[in-house]
C-alpha cells in the first residue's frame, strides 16, 4: 500500500475543515515557540541564528509526507545541537565558511543513514541502546548544554566542552562579567522559570482554563524576546557590550546539493551515525508516547525513513542536524494537532518570520537565547535515575554511571559513544546468563517450580531444569557449564530433564552444545529427556538429528516427564 511508504495518505484522506482549523491552531502556538528555539539552537550548534529558522522549515514538511507520527514535531533540539557542536569542533573552526558546510554535510550524512536503516528494517538496532543509558547521558548533556550557555548570560569568553574545561574557563573569566549583559540574562531566566512553574497558576486565577494557561505560557519565550529587544534598542546596550544576534538575512533558504569533501565525509561519518542514532531513539520515545495517548501507533522502521529524509531536507536548505523533539512535539500535541498538517502549516510560519521578521531580530541579545536553552534544558536532568536503578539494578547503575561520568568529562562524542558500548555489553552480559532454575513438583498440582521459591516434592536422581529464555551462541556455554556442575555435584542423578517452554529459538552453536552435553550424559550414565519443547524448535531439533541420538525422550509436559522418569527409577511417590 502507499500509505505505508507515505503516510500523509492515511491521514490526508479523512481531512476535512474540523481539522483544519485543530491543525492550523497548534501551528500558531508552535511557530511562536520554535522562533526563539530555532534561534538559540542555531546558537548552540555554533551556526547562524537564520540556520535554526532554515532547519525548522522543510525537514517539518518532509517529516509530515514520510513520517508515521501525527503529532510529533521535528527541527533542531538541544541535544543534537549539541553534538553537532562538538562534531564539527574538531574538525573546522567555528564562525567559518567551512563551519556551517561542514554542518550541513553531517545533516545529509545523518539523513542517508538513517534512510540506509530504514531500507533495511532495522529499527530494532535501537532497542539494543537501554534507557538508563540513555536518560544518563541526556543528563549529562543538559549539563554541560546549560554550562556552556553561561558565557553568553555572563558575557565573557570560554571554551571547553566537558565539565572541566568548562569550569575552569568559566572562572578564569569572572573578572570579565558584563554587568548589563548578566542583568539581562539572569531577568530573563528568573521569568522564564517563573512561568514555567507558576505561570499555569498566575494565568489561571484570570479566569483562563488550566488547558489555554498552560498553551499561552508556552509562548513566554516569545514575550521575553520581544521585551530584550526593546530594551537593546532602545538604550543602545549593543554599544555597552552586550551581544546581539545582529543581522539576519532576510528569505527563504536556497535550495543547493552541498559540496562533500572526502577527507570531511570521512571526519564527519561516526558523529553522523552517533547523532542518528541518539535522535533516533529520542524522537521514537516521544512520538511513542504521544501515540499512545490517542490510540494510535507509529512505525520504528518507516520512522526511519520520515528522519532520514528530514535531516537531506534540512541538508539541502542550508541547515543541520535535526530530529524530533520533546517540548515542541508536547506543546502540538496540547494545542489539539490531529495530523502532521500541523507541522506544514508550522513551517510556513516559519517560513514567513523568514522572508519579513527577520529585521526585527537585530537587537536580540544573546544572553535571552542561552536564557531559553537553559530552561530548555533543566527538564532534561533526570538525577533521580541513579537512585533508580541502584535500587532496581546495579548493573543499569554502573551503567548510568560510566555513561555520565564520560560524558561530563570525556565530551558528548565519547559519552555517546561509550554508553551504545555499555548498552551492547550489558545486553551481552544479560543474554550470556539466562535464568535456569531446578524445578520440583508442587504438591497436589501438575506444576513445577523454582526450588529456591515454593515448598516443592524433588527426588535426588532427577534433575529438573528450566531455561528462562532462548538458547544461542552466547548463552549456550553457560548452559553446558550449569549442567555439568550440577550433575558433579550430585553424584545420584540419573536423569536430567530440560524444561523448554521458555525456549522459543536454539541456533546451530546451542544445538552443538545440547548435543555435546547429550554425549557427555551417555559417558556419565545420566540420560538427558527434554519438555515441553515448542513446534518449531522441535522441528529444527529434528531435522539436525539431535532427537534421533538423545538418550531420554521428548515429553509433552515437565509432569509427564517427572512421571516417566519416576517410574524408569521404580519410584511409586507422586
Amino acid at each position: 500500500m502507499i500509505s505505508q511508504f507515505l503516510p500523509i495518505v492515511s491521514w490526508g484522506k479523512e481531512y476535512n475543515r474540523s481539522v483544519f482549523g485543530a491543525d492550523l491552531i497548534a501551528a500558531l502556538i508552535v511557530t511562536i515557540m520554535l522562533i526563539p528555539q530555532s534561534l538559540a539552537y542555531a546558537l548552540l550548534a555554533g551556526v547562524p541564528a537564520e540556520v535554526g529558522l532554515y532547519s525548522s522549515i522543510l525537514p517539518l514538511i518532509t517529516y509530515a509526507v514520510f513520517g508515521t507520527s501525527r503529532t510529533l514535531s521535528v527541527g533542531p533540539v538541544a541535544i543534537t545541537s549539541l553534538m553537532t557542536a562538538a562534531a564539527l569542533s574538531g574538525v573546522v573552526e567555528q564562525g567559518s565558511a567551512d563551519y556551517l558546510t561542514a554542518a550541513i554535510v553531517l545533516a545529509l550524512l545523518s539523513g542517508l543513514f538513517l534512510i540506509t536503516m530504514g531500507a533495511f528494517k532495522a529499527g530494532f538496532l535501537a532497542n539494543f541502546l537501554s534507557h538508563p543509558v540513555v536518560s544518563g547521558f541526556i543528563t549529562a548533556s543538559a549539563v554541560i548544554i546549560a554550562l556552556s550557555q553561561l558565557r553568553h548570560l555572563l558575557g565573557v569568553n570560554t571554551q571547553g566542552d566537558n565539565l572541566a574545561s568548562l569550569s575552569a574557563s568559566l572562572f578564569l573569566a569572572l573578572p570579565d562579567i558584563n554587568v548589563i549583559t548578566l542583568g539581562l540574562g539572569l531577568c530573563s531566566l528568573i521569568f522564564l522559570f517563573w512561568v514555567k512553574e507558576g505561570g499555569v497558576r498566575f494565568l489561571a486565577s484570570f479566569g483562563l482554563s488550566p488547558k489555554s494557561a498552560q498553551l499561552i505560557s508556552k509562548a513566554a519565550p516569545v514575550l521575553v524576546v520581544i521585551v530584550t529587544i526593546t530594551v537593546t534598542s532602545l538604550f543602545a546596550l549593543d554599544t555597552f557590550g552586550v551581544a546581539i544576534v545582529g543581522t539576519i538575512p532576510k528569505g527563504l533558504p536556497l535550495f543547493q546539493i552541498p559540496v562533500m569533501p572526502i577527507e570531511l565525509v570521512k571526519s564527519l561519518i561516526g558523529p553522523a551515525i552517533l547523532i542518528s542514532v541518539i535522535g533516533y531513539v529520542e524522537s521514537v520515545s516521544v512520538g511513542k508516547t504521544l501515540a499512545a495517548k490517542k490510540r494510535q501507533k507509529i512505525d520504528p522502521d518507516q520512522e526511519l525513513i520520515g528522519l532520514g529524509t528530514a535531516n537531506i531536507a534540512s541538508a539541502l536548505s542550508g541547515g543541520f542536524p535535526v530530529t524530533g523533539g520533546f517540548s515542541r512535539s508536547v506543546v502540538n500535541f496540547d494545542a489539539g494537532a490531529v495530523t502532521q498538517a500541523a507541522s506544514i502549516y508550522a513551517a510556513i510560519g516559519i517560513g514567513a518570520v523568514s522572508l519579513f521578521f527577520t529585521p526585527w531580530l537585530y537587537f536580540l541579545p544573546k544572553a535571552t537565547l542561552a536564557a531559553t536553552i537553559i530552561v530548555a534544558v533543566v527538564s532534561l536532568v533526570d538525577f533521580s535515575i541513579f537512585k533508580k536503578t541502584w535500587v532496581y539494578e546495579k548493573s543499569d547503575f554502573y551503567a548510568v554511571m560510566i555513561t555520565v561520568g564520560t560524558t561530563l568529562f570525556f565530551g558528548v562524542e565519547i559519552g555517546v559513544t561509550c554508553g551504545v558500548c555499555v548498552s551492547l555489553a550489558l545486553h551481552l552480559h544479560h543474554s550470556s546468563k539466562p535464568h535456569i532454575a531446578v524445578v520440583g513438583l508442587v504438591e497436589g498440582t501438575e506444576h513445577f517450580r523454582n526450588v529456591r521459591r515454593f515448598h516443592v516434592q524433588t527426588i535426588p536422581e532427577i534433575l529438573s531444569l528450566r531455561v528462562d529464555g532462548s538458547l544461542f551462541f552466547a548463552n549456550a556455554g553457560f548452559l553446558e557449564d550449569y549442567v555439568y556442575d550440577a550433575v558433579f555435584m550430585n553424584d545420584r542423578v540419573a536423569h536430567v530433564i530440560l524444561m523448554c517452554s521458555a525456549i522459543n529459538e536454539i541456533d546451530y552453536s546451542a544445538l552443538e552444545v545440547l548435543e555435546s552435553i547429550n554425549e557427555r550424559l551417555i559417558q556419565q550414565g545420566v540420560n538427558f529427556h527434554l519438555s515441553e519443547v515448542k513446534g518449531p524448535v522441535e522441528d529444527v531439533l529434528k531435522r539436525s538429528g539431535l532427537l534421533s541420538h538423545l538418550s531420554g525422550k521428548v515429553h509433552i509436559s515437565q509432569y509427564h516427564a517427572y512421571r516417566d522418569t519416576r517410574e524408569l527409577l521404580g519410584i511409586n511417590k507422586k
